[in-house]
């Protein structure tokens, strides 16, 4: 298949925001290799008329059969092992993805002189007690996923300077939606709420339930890395994308049940070691893509209920491979 603008690859092309990336990116007229390993996301996921590889960002010798046959013109990286407060605990297995995955993306992207590397980051990059968060604060993640996500970050700032790779960063936060992993009990909390109450079972809360966030759906992310790269001007600028009102997780919880027509009870349990309130200043990306269509709370809960109701309950799988067992919250022991 040809096509007039180009060939792109999206790591993480079955998981959540990959797959809605990889169809936009169809929807332009771009040919789309989604590439997976199949952790956390579904073949199903996929959208019809990308090329699906299922492999790893760390098989090195994949990746340079991929990029040797392909010849890319633009990376999306979107696979990572995106749980925060779990990252504490597993820091081998998170640097090994999410740093030595990216970098191994990077050099292919460098030899094979793609035009533009886009990156999705996190909000995880800024730490505590700095919002609304703006990208000209300094970065001071408070966990080992935040720090991956900087190193990245740096790192593609660095192949810039020394080889001239453009690239393009994002900062989403607590994106939702459908395509996500609601079985995945450590991350995604309105997937695990939705969950949760599909099997009638409480709702567990850390600490108060007073942590704030501004949940994001996802066409109000995807389609904006999609188009980045069709716009020159956001070559070597890094933007904050997703939701500007933030909740409280007690007042989250009230909204998922609504949306599900369920009610469950609601277990608070000790508080983790999580930044306690989070969520960006958006005036940048507004400034780059002007102001696409918003989907507030309430709809965008409505809609990824309805898709919940469809695919049904996922059993949540324990993470087998703990590195560190100090400070694991009970609710996460096997």
């Amino acid at each position: 298949m040809d096509s007039s603008k180009g060939k792109a690859l999206v790591t993480g092309g079955a998981g959540f925001i990959g797959s809605h990336v990889a169809r936009e990116l169809l929807s332009m007229g771009y040919e789309v290799v989604a590439l997976d390993d199949l952790s956390g996301g579904f073949k199903e996921n996929v959208p019809a008329g990308a090329t699906f590889v299922e492999g790893s960002i760390n098989d090195v010798d994949l990746l340079s059969s991929l990029f040797t046959k392909n010849k890319f013109d633009y990376v999306f990286h979107l696979a990572a092992y995106a749980a925060e407060g779990l990252s504490h605990f597993i820091k081998r297995f998170n640097y090994t993805n999410n740093v030595v995955g990216s970098v191994n993306l990077i050099n292919e992207s460098v030899k094979h002189e793609v035009k533009c590397f886009v990156f999705t980051s996190s909000i995880a990059v800024y730490g505590e007690g700095q919002t609304p968060l703006k990208e000209d604060l300094i970065p001071m993640p408070e966990d080992s996923y935040g720090i991956a996500k900087l190193t990245v970050e740096l790192d593609l700032k660095a192949s810039k300077r020394m080889f001239g790779l453009n690239y393009i960063i994002f900062r989403p936060h607590n994106v939702y939606g459908e395509n996500q992993n609601i079985g995945d009990k450590y991350r995604n909390v309105i997937g695990i709420f939705m969950n949760n109450i599909m099997q009638n079972k409480p709702l567990t809360i850390f600490g108060d339930g007073g942590q704030t966030r501004a949940f994001s759906y996802i066409s109000n992310v995807a389609p904006l890395i999609a188009r980045s790269v069709e716009l020159p001007q956001c070559y070597g600028e890094t933007f904050n994308v997703g939701a500007d009102k933030p909740y409280t997780v007690n007042e989250l919880a009230e909204e998922v049940m609504s949306a599900m027509n369920g009610k469950v009870p609601i277990i608070h349990v000790e508080e983790r070691n999580e930044v306690k309130h989070a969520w960006s200043d958006h005036s940048k990306v507004r400034r780059f893509f002007g102001l696409p269509e918003y989907v507030h709370l309430e709809e965008g809960l409505a809609r990824m209920a309805s898709w919940a109701k469809k695919v049904g309950a996922r059993q949540s799988k324990g993470y087998e491979d703990i590195e560190i067992h100090k400070s694991l919250p009970p609710s996460w022991v096997k």
